[in-house]
């Protein structure tokens, strides 16, 4: 029988932490949910370490995060890759981009955009992403090249819109014009942005189905529009319910999440789980992984 007869062959998963700090009790369900849904679905599961952001990665963290899935009994099916090493496919898809004039050249600080928009009458929001107002679009006016922009209206000059389906959230849609405005692919360092590295790595690895924190979702539709610009296809998007901190905000590094206590793994897994609303009994972390697994195919049916 060949592979692509067989169950499954078609799915190829994975999880791609950012070695900024070790996984945490948020970032463990993210990763459960990507390995129970490969496994589920008899496909592939892979590990992709997004260290694109140089300066925020902390020397060693990848091996610490591989070491902490390990204990999980959370083992990808290929070695891991880095984005790190990945530079030469991001150069060729933002030269496939300018040279469609889908991207361009921008000279706009953080200051620039603040003042721009201020001029406009729009209120600058305190925690969220500042929305371009194109002032490049058409030029840099004499202002020196400092990032790379995607441009967010379509050919006739409309806002581009996204509409999609998530598994567990249901119809989506974005108006990625009104909300984000047109998005940096290459930052004023020289660094590429998080957007254009997920997905060339998507679709350079073969991924099929995203599962991933539901924090992420208002960054779908940006990589779906890479896509279409791109040519490339569309994987399947499930956004799993995020772990809380007590102040009601996300778990996460920057509000003092701690890392996972693995003197125990099954425990750890079962409060994993939990979030996820597997509740079952298991004498070992690998028997409550073969059960698990069982509870999120009957819970979690894929869609092609």
């Amino acid at each position: 029988m060949h592979r692509s007869d067989l169950p499954g062959a078609g799915y190829i998963g994975r999880f791609a932490p950012s070695p900024t700090g070790p996984l945490h009790a948020g970032s463990l369900v993210a990763a459960l949910a990507s390995w129970l849904d490969a496994r589920a679905q008899r496909g592939r599961w892979l590990v992709r370490v997004e260290d694109v952001d140089g300066p925020r990665c902390v020397p060693g963290m990848d091996r610490v995060i591989l070491d902490q899935l390990a204990a999980c009994g959370l083992v990808p099916d290929e070695p891991p890759v880095w984005q790190s090493q990945r530079g030469l496919l991001y150069e060729d898809a933002l030269q496939r981009l300018l040279a469609a004039d889908f991207a361009y050249a921008c000279g706009c600080s953080r200051r620039d955009i603040e003042l721009a928009l201020q001029a406009l009458g729009h209120a600058l929001p305190r925690h969220a992403e500042l929305v371009y107002p194109g002032t490049c679009r058409d030029g840099l006016h004499g202002k020196p090249a400092r990032a790379v922009r995607v441009r967010t209206l379509d050919a006739r000059g409309h806002d581009v819109r996204i509409a999609w389906a998530d598994r567990r959230l249901g119809a989506q849609q974005q108006d990625v014009a009104r909300s984000v405005g047109d998005f940096v692919l290459q930052r004023a360092d020289g660094l590429w942005a998080y957007q254009l590295a997920v997905v060339v790595d998507d679709a350079q690895q073969g991924i099929s189905h995203i599962v991933r924190g539901e924090d992420l979702a208002d960054n779908t539709p940006r990589q779906i529009h890479l896509q279409h610009l791109l040519g490339l296809p569309t994987p399947v998007y499930l956004h799993t319910p995020l772990v809380l901190a007590a102040n009601g905000e996300k778990l996460s590094k920057q509000n003092g999440a701690q890392p996972l206590d693995l003197s125990d793994p099954l425990a750890t897994l079962r409060s994993a789980g939990a979030v996820l609303g597997i509740e079952i009994d298991a004498d070992d972390p690998a028997g409550w992984l073969a059960q698990a697994t069982q509870a999120w195919r009957a819970r979690w049916p894929t869609m092609a």
